[in-house]
């Protein structure tokens, strides 16, 4: 649950082309699941804002959607100085007083406009009409449902930003109601991002179309799919992360060494050597040489066969 909040809020906000700290929301995501860690850092409000809002849509999925609830989810997407939440109008539908809401592409003089939302005068209507029909159960398939809903309210564009990352959270609400659970061991998000460009493509495409969206629904329902498929591979890595635990529950492990050997157990970027060790661990070098050797001397790690300042160390498989 917490490698995939955390991949939710992550992949979400980088389809819009924001990058949040990595580090930041995985303890953001851990202290509001009450789980104690080593490792978590400081978050600052923008990502706790971030975080509250997509855990408020999973974990309280059988409580039904309002205007003030997604108002509240907006006013959490923008909390915070940094997020530029002055310049916009937060909690409240837009009002186009800076123009249509439009999405476009390209250079000025050679813009393309992808996309033109109802203007601002009909989305109270066209949000009273949304609510009504996506808090009724019973009827049309609960996972049609989020796909429905999700492409609906991307294309009634209420809010002057945070449209698309409120719409997936909306989707990530309806998916767990199918589910009747607030469990999540698979993001949408991060299946959404590595397939961003079919994504927009096929958003843009059927809002120009008609009022026959199958291709959408074909293309979540895939999307659907393969985030299922790829969990298969998450859940390997929790398993593998548990059977170790198991194996060397009787070692008795410092905090350092706790930290460390999760990083590889998640697998670290690069070779790990007593520098990296110690600057990740905050220790000096020869406190973080020792912990090494303690670890191969218990069988837990192996010296590259490399040596002087370049050699590098691994988890013994």
């Amino acid at each position: 649950m917490l490698q995939t909040l955390t991949q939710d809020v992550l992949k979400s906000g980088e389809i819009e082309g924001e990058r949040l700290s990595a580090e930041q929301v995985r303890s953001s995501v851990a202290r509001r699941l009450g789980m104690d860690i080593a490792g978590l850092v400081p978050a600052d409000r923008g990502v706790d804002g971030v975080v509250e809002m997509t855990l408020e849509a999973t974990q309280n999925y059988a409580k039904p959607l309002t205007a003030e609830r997604l108002f509240a989810w907006h006013a959490l997407l923008f909390t915070g100085a940094a997020s530029g939440a002055g310049k916009l109008n937060i909690g409240a539908w837009r009002d186009d007083a800076k123009g249509p809401m439009q999405v476009v592409s390209g250079g000025i003089g050679r813009e393309r406009v992808h996309f033109e939302a109802p203007p601002a005068g009909n989305i109270p209507d066209e949000m009273e009409q949304f609510l009504d029909w996506v808090n009724l159960t019973g009827g049309v398939d609960p996972v049609l449902r989020a796909a429905i809903a999700h492409f609906w309210f991307v294309t009634i564009h209420p809010f002057e930003d945070g449209n698309g990352r409120i719409a997936r959270a909306i989707a990530d609400w309806a998916l767990a109601g199918a589910e009747n659970t607030s469990l999540r061991f698979y993001s949408m998000s991060a299946q959404i991002r590595r397939e961003r460009n079919a994504y927009y493509d096929l958003l843009e495409t059927t809002q120009k179309g008609g009022l026959d969206i199958t291709e959408w629904l074909l293309w979540f329902l895939g999307c659907l799919d393969r985030a299922i498929a790829g969990t298969e591979l998450s859940l390997a890595g929790v398993f593998r992360k548990e059977q170790f635990w198991k194996t060397y529950a009787g070692v008795a492990f410092n905090d350092r060494q706790r930290l460390m050997l999760n990083k590889l157990l998640d697998g670290f970027n690069g070779k790990l050597t007593s520098t990296k060790w110690a600057a990740l661990a905050k220790c000096s070098q020869d406190t973080a040489q020792r912990d090494i050797q303690q670890l191969i001397d218990n069988g837990i790690m192996v010296k590259s066969t490399g040596g002087g300042r370049s050699t590098s160390y691994a988890l013994k498989l």
